[in-house]
């Protein structure tokens, strides 16, 4: 059968390119169809030859709000998170207590995030 002889005769590396091309790759004149412009257009607008447009990607799901009344430190904040861990992790999956510590780890965490986004030199 065809199948078979293709089958053997890739065994046989017959349809192997090179040792630093893997099997199945493309040389560098076969990719994709957006050619010389890639996807964006050469004038820097965003669109390709199609006259579509790439955009910046958007925050998804709502925004962090910070939870103030914990801890402003670090280490007070990871002696939470380490309990908070631990209660998560002693409770049966999916129960309300598994929830409320997901909950309170996320909150603990978003506070993390802001502690040390605070503690950074401003750029620019």
């Amino acid at each position: 059968m065809a199948k078979d002889k293709k089958k053997d005769a890739d065994k046989k590396g017959a349809h192997h390119k090179g040792a630093d091309q893997p099997r199945g790759a493309r040389a560098r004149d076969e990719h994709g169809a957006a050619g010389s412009e890639g996807v964006a257009g050469r004038d820097g607008s965003g669109a390709d030859s199609t006259g579509a447009e790439h955009h910046a990607a958007k925050a998804h799901g709502r925004p962090a709000s910070v939870d103030m009344s914990l801890p402003a430190t670090r280490p007070e904040l990871m002696d939470l998170h380490r309990t908070a861990r631990a209660r998560r992790n002693a409770a049966p999956l999916g129960s309300e207590a598994f929830r409320a510590a997901v909950d309170e780890l996320a909150r603990i965490e978003i506070r993390i995030a802001d502690v040390d986004r605070a503690q950074d030199p401003p750029l620019g």
